[in-house]
């Protein structure tokens, strides 16, 4: 029995040291050569100057033996802005820009990681920047993985305060960091086709006044600053909670923003109490869209939406807390996919302060669940004064004591799956997070607007025929 196992015992560490042998036996035939996951690493867009995020790829081994690196180099070295690390070495100046004796034994595998930071282009449009990452191998053969990446000049902005009226205009893209701040005295006005992209924790406070000029076609644009994806399908720009959003603050009066586009925020816009006499804010064709806090919240202030969108939030599309509020021609649609507590599309109430005036016509306000539209009489002491025109709603039927705030109004049949809530548009695409709220054909909003209280054009500019929609969007038939 002990011969057995002293036999046993001696050809398992034969065949250990055999292993182990074969697998130290690296390989300099020219035709044993690496696999990769990519061809070639495509970064994403970045700003100049600016580090992008890292991205990886694999480096395989399946010919059969162990191979052996002679070097692993960045071929343009410090001139194209990449940052390269190659299985936990950083291939920096003080290497050269580059590695030795890198090994992979047959069957294994290392990751390779790549940053980038990109020179300025000196030229308005992205610009591409290209290197090589080149491995080479013992037997003198050369493998390389190209790498790609588009990077755009822009203008920085660091902690701006307007003290004195000022005007921002640019051509190129402006990158907040930080924050812009408008003083008490001051009025800020975003030129026509300007875009800021607000890096995290950025966002505008205003305590003076501000003009946002888009026209259509050439809007003001405010969302953040990461032009990378999160996955193939999904770019971050899609992403709630990127950057802070607006707030206007008490002293803040005569606010007027038209043709804007506000999207991927915590809260959209932030409205202050404050005197109910004076106009707070106007919006006039303004999407707020994807906010991981609010859409709108209106504490005692007068406000007015025109042709406007709201969707998409966490809290509530549109909060309106006290004061007035009129609204014409607007579309709240409530389908914030990353939460079943979402708040309502329209919520108002008097908890703050009267609620002296919500008027609310020809819009169209719907969402997922069955009961998107909130009135709180929260103090009955208070005014509690709402009325809604030639709306649809999606809320439960009104009790015939309530039927005088509701004129001409319809409510969504939650039951009908094929002409309300997302249906009522042309495309909510939770996987994508993609959304046209514009409206599908099938929509009963379609051609039941008012005509006389319509509004001439629509959320892009179009003009509303004779029989206009119900909502921010005009179907051209």
């Amino acid at each position: 029995m002990m011969k057995y196992l002293f036999s046993f015992i001696g050809l398992t560490i034969a065949l250990l040291l055999a292993a182990c042998s074969d697998d130290s036996d690296f390989s300099t035939s020219p035709g044993k050569l690496l696999s990769f996951s990519v061809d070639t690493l495509k970064m994403d867009t970045t700003f100049s100057n600016v580090p992008s995020p890292a991205k990886s790829f694999w480096v395989y081994n399946r010919s059969g033996s162990s191979l052996r690196c002679q070097s692993v180099r960045l071929e343009r070295g410090n001139q194209s802005g990449f940052r390269v690390n190659v299985d936990g070495t950083y291939l920096g100046q003080s290497t050269g820009y580059q590695t030795q004796d890198v090994e992979i034994r047959r069957g294994d595998s290392i990751r390779v990681f790549v940053e980038v930071t990109s020179p300025e282009n000196h030229a308005a449009a992205p610009k591409e920047h290209l290197d090589n990452l080149v491995f080479v191998l013992e037997s003198g053969r050369e493998q390389r993985v190209n790498l790609s990446a588009w990077s755009w000049d822009a203008v920085r902005l660091n902690n701006l305060r307007v003290s004195r009226d000022t005007t921002l205009s640019s051509q190129q893209p402006v990158v907040v960091y930080g924050g812009i701040t408008v003083d008490s005295a001051a009025t800020l006005k975003l030129a026509a086709g300007l875009t800021l992209y607000f890096h995290a924790g950025a966002g505008i406070q205003v305590r003076g006044s501000l003009k946002a000029e888009g026209e259509p076609g050439n809007e003001v644009t405010l969302r953040g600053d990461r032009l990378d994806w999160m996955f193939d399908y999904l770019p971050y720009d899609r992403m709630s909670g990127q950057w802070n959003g607006l707030r206007f603050y008490t002293s803040s009066y005569d606010n007027h923003l038209s043709y804007t586009d506000i999207h991927s925020t915590f809260d959209g816009i932030l409205v202050d109490s404050s005197d109910v006499d004076k106009k707070k804010l106007q919006l006039d064709a303004v999407t707020v869209h994807n906010c991981q806090g609010y859409g709108l919240r209106a504490l005692s202030s007068d406000i007015v939406l025109n042709n406007c969108q709201l969707s998409n939030t966490l809290k509530d599309c549109l909060l309106v807390n006290g004061g007035k509020a009129e609204l014409n021609g607007c579309t709240l649609a409530q389908f914030y996919p990353f939460d079943s507590e979402r708040g309502a599309a329209l919520r108002f109430s008097n908890s703050v302060s009267p609620l002296s005036q919500l008027s609310c016509r020809n819009s169209l306000i719907t969402g997922y669940a069955e009961d998107v539209v909130m009135g709180e009489n929260a103090d009955t002491t208070r005014t509690f004064n709402y009325h809604f025109a030639d709306c649809i709603l999606r809320t439960p039927k009104v009790t015939t004591k309530d039927s005088i705030y509701f004129e001409r109004t319809l409510l969504e049949n939650v039951k009908d799956t094929t002409r309300t809530g997302e249906k009522n548009f042309v495309t909510v695409d939770i996987d994508k997070q993609y959304y046209d709220f514009r409206l599908d054909s099938v929509s009963m909003a379609v051609d039941r607007a008012n005509p006389v209280s319509s509004l001439p054009t629509d959320r892009r500019g179009w003009r509303r025929d004779d029989k206009p929609d119900i909502g921010a969007f005009e179907l051209k038939h």
